[in-house]
């Protein structure tokens, strides 16, 4: 099997945690199959050298690639620029070019990491939840949107609209996903409210009579958002529209201590596209103290999904786990004196040395 990945670092951090999950990547091809990158502009870095957060060589590129895996876009330098103009505008570009509609973002509570969550350890217990998050739709892409060209008072709109077809296809994905985990899936909307949530309630269940397998429930959005951090072990799998899977996804976060430790894939499309959660963080920016997991924890995503690797996949999973109840952190996740502060490349470092040990043991 041969494998061509596009990079995309990015800005801010996503070169230095890109970088560690490739090193991990080229570790565990080795002599099982062949792994080759292209490192390609998108986002700031794009703007400055060439004025567009997506260059038509980078999309090109991609297209023509086996996956592409994205560092982040963005900074505060750039908040001013039009929106055509923005790194993020670059990267909806991206994900829409590409395809997927379905966005994988799997949160678990580690149970070496219970001191970095805000929330107690007997509620953070069995927490392993499996986000399925609608891409492609929803208020990120709906039209008409813009800014009312009227006297004062200013006035902004945006348009939420979904399609039977595009609920269905990304409620199959989750159905299809709770199979191989606790055959529960959870769909999240504001089908009190509305319309487009109406719909999306109704198709889920006609879905659902497909899965007679999978328990299905319904959570209000704002339900869910406090069942999150009260009950998270309720959840199995949770499949959702655009906008309340990013900021559920994101509260999420608090199950792992750190965004830092978030990985996704986004599958469906022409090319799967594979991105940690994490923003750019450009006040850390440089100075190597990023963490590297939630990129590493993509790798394993990748060779997952595209590469059909599971067996490599898994190592990659489990060498984090062991590197965190080795008692390692980076400054995100360090909270007592008994843990070893590591920077960026000593984490992958520490990953790379976990998966040869297994390799070993294994063999």
């Amino acid at each position: 099997m041969k494998l061509h990945i596009a990079v995309l670092p990015g800005d801010g951090i996503g070169p230095e945690v890109t970088g560690e999950a490739v090193r991990v990547l080229r570790a565990v091809a080795a002599e099982q199959f062949e792994i080759t990158f292209e490192e390609l502009p998108i986002g700031g870095v794009a703007i400055k050298a060439q004025d567009t957060p997506l260059p038509e060589t980078t999309l090109q590129r991609c297209l023509a690639s086996s996956a592409v895996f994205l560092g982040a876009v963005g900074g505060p330098e750039f908040d001013a620029l039009p929106r055509a103009k923005k790194p993020e505008t670059g990267l909806l570009g991206l994900r829409s070019a590409l395809g997927g509609f379905a966005n994988l973002r799997p949160a678990i509570a580690y149970p070496a990491l219970v001191e970095c969550s805000p929330l107690r350890p007997e509620i953070l217990k069995g927490a392993d939840v499996l986000f399925v998050r609608e891409l492609l739709g929803g208020l990120y892409f709906g039209e008409p949107r813009g800014f009312r060209d009227t006297p004062e008072p200013p006035a902004a709109f945006n348009t939420m609209i979904y399609s039977k077809p595009e609920v269905e296809r990304v409620a199959r994905v989750a159905f299809e996903a709770a199979r191989g985990r606790r055959k529960k899936v959870t769909s999240v909307d504001k089908a009190n409210v509305l319309e487009c949530s109406q719909l999306w309630r109704q198709v889920v269940v006609a879905v659902a009579a497909d899965y007679p397998d999978i328990t299905l429930e319904h959570q209000l959005v704002d339900s869910c958002a406090m069942k999150l951090v009260t009950a998270p072990a309720a959840f199995d799998v949770i499949v959702t529209e655009n906008l309340f899977g990013d900021i559920l996804s994101d509260e999420a976060a608090a199950l792992t201590g750190s965004l830092g430790m978030l990985p996704s894939a986004t599958l469906g499309g022409k090319i799967d596209l594979y991105e940690p959660i994490h923003g750019s963080a450009p006040d850390i920016a440089g100075k190597g103290i990023a963490n590297p997991l939630g990129a590493i924890a993509t790798a394993a995503m990748l060779l997952r999904h595209t590469a059909k690797r599971e067996a490599e996949a898994r190592a990659i999973e489990t060498a984090i786990r062991h590197v965190l109840e080795a008692g390692y952190r980076t400054a995100d996740l360090k909270r007592n004196a008994r843990e070893r502060l590591v920077g960026t490349t000593e984490m992958g470092d520490l990953v790379l040395q976990a998966i040869e040990r297994h390799a070993v043991a294994s063999s």
